[in-house]
């Protein structure tokens, strides 16, 4: 199937704002990251993830390493960042290359990566409803008019999302809109972010407190999970691991060359892209697009123009993605044994997806002795 750039990609393009803006605000305000680098990486990578998967496949940023990075403050450099990154994509693609992944993806069952799908999905719904809680009545139309335009494709529920948000932002915060008047294009180009080099304690930092981390929800969420919810969602257009992981790995090695973050895919991600329209690699292109130019003529003022979609907005679109990603799960087995498995795996993949899947590949094991009996 070719990409197709009409209203429901464009509307999908969209979905995955929940996630991106709260990360990338942290990355330019928490710790002082040049914009510039980080959309110019984003914008690229979405594109090519387009082209290559012709699936809405998300480009993200890594959930666990920017948590740490962000909740750190000053102790996190952006040297640690991009070592973080650069370990990263040489282990995935490595892994990749090697034929390990193929191994994993084989002995994990389907109540187990659809465990890791539902924990995921509820994730999302509690994220979301933290947001909403912000402004209840913004939240309640938002939601309204979201569950009424779902399925109506003639005006895409994203899109009358969108302009809620800018309605809301003009009626509380009129001087947002006096500073988007100001903004004016200019050319910003990243520098390479490397010349400098890293010190032992960025390497150090880097290494054993981002990146090693950060493996275990790859591989649940980035691989395990978004291969799953791919070719349930695309069977036309299947992913393996071998593909996702290769595509991660040359990502994070080139990301941090310009200043870029630490990236990877989410089935959250292709759940919010896939529930507000998307059917192709064309959404993702166009929301690279829009990043690759908010990244070379905007980036002084990104953060201003993203402040224009008000947090309960935000919110629901978060939720609805939660909920396409929750209803993934439903498609397990008949045994009790599967929905027990299921139920074991989400529980711990929502305090954390790696420990998670470790504890569903253990239930499922017990299940093959006849030992799991509850």
């Amino acid at each position: 199937m070719k990409n197709k750039f009409n209203l429901s990609e464009a509307a999908g393009a969209f979905g995955d704002l929940g996630t991106f803006i709260p990360f990338f605000t942290g990355y330019v305000v928490m710790l002082g990251m040049n914009p510039s680098g980080i959309l110019l990486a984003f914008g690229v990578f979405l594109i090519i993830a387009g082209v290559y998967f012709k699936t809405p496949m998300p480009v993200q940023p890594m959930k666990a390493i920017g948590g740490v990075a962000i909740a750190s403050g000053a102790a996190i450099t952006s040297g640690m960042i991009w070592v973080a990154g650069l370990f990263t994509g040489v282990f995935w693609l490595v892994l990749a290359l090697s034929g390990g992944l193929s191994f994993v993806d084989k002995m994990a069952s389907k109540p187990v990566i659809r465990g890791i799908v539902l924990a995921l999905g509820i994730s999302f719904i509690m994220q979301a409803t933290n947001l909403m809680r912000e402004d209840i009545l913004v939240a309640a139309i938002a939601f309204v008019l979201a569950f009424a335009l779902l399925s109506f494709r003639r005006m895409p529920a994203m899109f009358a999302l969108l302009a809620l948000g800018l309605v809301v932002t003009w009626v509380q915060n009129p001087q947002y809109m006096t500073q988007l008047a100001g903004i004016r294009p200019a050319l910003y180009l990243p520098s390479f972010a490397l010349g400098d080099g890293f010190s032992l304690n960025d390497i150090v930092m880097g290494i054993f407190i981002l990146a090693i981390p950060q493996i275990p929800l790859t591989l649940g969420n980035t691989i395990m999970a978004t291969k799953a919810e791919n070719n349930r969602l695309f069977p036309d257009r299947p992913v393996s691991e071998k593909g996702i992981a290769k595509f991660l790995g040359i990502m994070n090695i080139a990301s941090p060359i310009v200043g870029g973050v630490p990236m990877c895919h989410g089935a959250g991600g292709l759940a919010a892209h896939t529930r507000f329209g998307a059917k192709t690699g064309g959404s993702v292109i166009i929301l690279g697009g829009i990043l690759l130019l908010l990244g070379l003529f905007f980036a002084p003022w990104v953060m201003v123009i993203f402040s224009l979609i008000p947090a309960p907005v935000l919110g629901v679109i978060i939720f609805f993605a939660g909920l396409e990603l929750a209803m993934g799960a439903r498609d397990i087995g008949t045994k009790r044994s599967d929905f027990l498995i299921l139920l074991i795996t989400a529980g711990f993949a929502l305090w954390n997806v790696g420990i998670g899947f470790v504890i569903g590949m253990v239930a499922q094991w017990l299940d093959k002795k006849g030992w799991l009996k509850i």
